[in-house]
């Protein structure tokens, strides 16, 4: 799940090389922290927060298979 969020931020974004994924484990859901340049931050929110909500969907979708929630945290 880290790899799919870090490959669709990095198609989006200009630069990067600076996105970084990490995820932070916990009993029953599991949290994805996005991180990306300031001037990228747009690009991943998207207008009304559409692309943000489309990746938290496959996120969602793809959670489904492996029987385990996953949030999707973006950070400044």
């Amino acid at each position: 799940m880290k790899q799919l969020v870090e490959d669709i931020a990095k198609a989006l974004v200009d630069s990067p090389d600076e996105v970084v994924v990490r995820e932070l484990q916990g009993e029953q859901i599991t949290v994805l922290e996005l991180r990306v340049a300031p001037g990228d931050l747009g690009k991943v929110i998207g207008k009304q927060g559409r692309t943000a909500r489309c990746i938290r969907t496959l996120l969602g979708a793809a959670s489904m298979k492996l029987n385990r929630r996953f949030t999707l945290e973006i950070l400044e």
